[in-house]
């Protein structure tokens, strides 16, 4: 086999369809858009368009509020720690901290930093060190043996 012998395997590409190329195509005169008018046209947005009424989206009650500078934890469960730690990725004698859980592939990337959640079950003592933790992963690490460092401003929720 040489490059310039490369192939497409036959019937894997198909030539484009040149639509609007006379009647006797089969898509001639409207180009399989149907009949005149604003839909036939190219550059039509008119989704939410109902003739004028007010549109469902805009009728509809808006609910809550996002906040545009809210944090995006990196979450992390216990159970994907002990995981890792029973595979070897992780050294469970020595701390854990965001470089580390990042260097065993748990988190791709911190965000605005890792939150420990208290999905799974740990067994291994560790000492963890995190932007923040829920309560219930705070008492299952202390009831392992081990221990949660929290920045003093993080607050356990």
């Amino acid at each position: 086999m040489r490059l310039n012998e490369l192939r497409d395997n036959d019937g894997s590409t198909k030539n484009r369809f040149r639509v609007g190329r006379g009647i006797g195509s089969g898509k001639g005169k409207t180009g399989g858009r149907g009949v005149k008018g604003q839909k036939s046209r190219s550059g039509v947005a008119i989704k939410g368009f109902e003739g004028g009424q007010m549109p469902l989206h805009m009728r509809l009650p808006k609910r809550g509020f996002n906040k545009p500078n809210r944090k995006a934890w990196a979450e992390i469960n216990l159970g994907r720690i002990q995981k890792a730690i029973d595979a070897g990725q992780i050294d469970a004698k020595k701390p854990i901290d965001a470089d580390v859980l990042r260097a065993a592939g748990l988190v791709r990337r911190e965000l605005d930093g890792i939150r420990l959640l208290a999905k799974g079950e740990l067994k291994t003592k560790v000492e963890i060190t995190v932007a923040g933790a829920s309560k219930p992963a705070i008492e299952a690490v202390e009831k392992a043996g081990g221990k949660v460092n929290l920045p003093a401003a993080a607050s356990a929720e």
